[in-house]
């Protein structure tokens, strides 16, 4: 094949070239992540000093406002022109939907200091996997709280109830373990599988004879024969029977451990 020819065919071949894909635009949804959502709730969509809304470009390392203006090509306001129409975004009964037309707000919604905590778009494959997690966790729970000696029945009932298991029946104890396991099955599994769950269930059956008590809605005391002494103070908003187990099991606490335990098979 002559030089000629050559050029000839490169001249005719077509040069393929890759396409960037084209974007799809796609109808979205929003919910607010609270338990029981308002009947109509009015999320912040412009930026202010008592509401600051801005938004970080890594590119420019410059921090952004946001504003929500439907006649605007843009979310940030310094890119704006000044015939921005303000709306107000609300959510109904817990939800927004924002159609593929309005990609400025979606846009917004996306770069919005409170997506991932006061809102977050419906992902339906995800909401199905949550929920499947759920009920498989609930189902597990059932199962570990209907193989569940007596013995072990007691202990988890003193730490997830704060029952007096002294003055239930066994039918009574398997019920409430079963409705708890039902309603909180992560929780309860990980009771379950917690270290401290004998000790907290010690500590429980220590206050329920009186052997220890708790004045001032605080302070945690001995309250044996020979010991009235404090032992400690419960910190705000701390498990009573965590703490005071966790102290028992501490090199200060394991004489205090020991003694409690005799005076309880005295008593038992």
């Amino acid at each position: 094949m002559t030089t000629k020819v050559k050029k000839a065919i490169k001249k005719t071949t077509p040069v393929v070239s890759a396409q960037t894909p084209k974007k799809v635009y796609e109808d979205k949804s929003y919910k607010l992540k609270r338990h029981t959502a308002p009947l109509s709730f009015i999320l912040a969509s412009k930026h202010t000093r008592r509401k600051p809304l801005l938004y970080f470009d890594e590119k420019e390392g410059i921090n952004k406002p946001l504003r929500y203006a439907r006649n605007q090509k843009t979310p940030f306001e310094n890119e704006q022109d000044g015939n921005a129409i303000l709306e107000p975004i609300i959510f109904e009964d817990g939800f927004l939907f924002v159609p593929r037309s309005n990609q400025v707000l979606q846009e917004f919604l996306h770069y919005h200091p409170e997506n991932g905590y006061s809102f977050e778009e419906v992902d339906k494959e995800r909401d199905a996997q949550e929920e499947l997690d759920e009920m498989e966790s609930r189902l597990d729970a059932l199962q570990e709280a209907r193989q569940l000696d007596i013995e072990r029945l007691e202990q988890v009932a003193r730490v997830v109830l704060g029952a007096r298991i002294d003055k239930m029946s066994t039918a009574e104890l398997k019920r409430d373990i079963l409705v708890y396991a039902l309603n909180n099955g992560a929780e309860f599994l990980n009771v379950l599988n917690d270290p401290m769950l004998q000790l907290q269930s010690k500590v429980a059956a220590f206050f329920e004879i009186n052997l220890l008590s708790v004045k001032n809605k605080k302070d945690v005391y001995f309250n044996t024969a020979s010991n009235k002494s404090k032992m400690l103070s419960i910190p705000f908003g701390e498990s009573r029977d965590f703490i005071v187990a966790s102290w028992l099991q501490s090199d200060e606490g394991i004489e205090s451990l020991k003694l409690l335990e005799n005076l309880y098979a005295q008593q038992k």
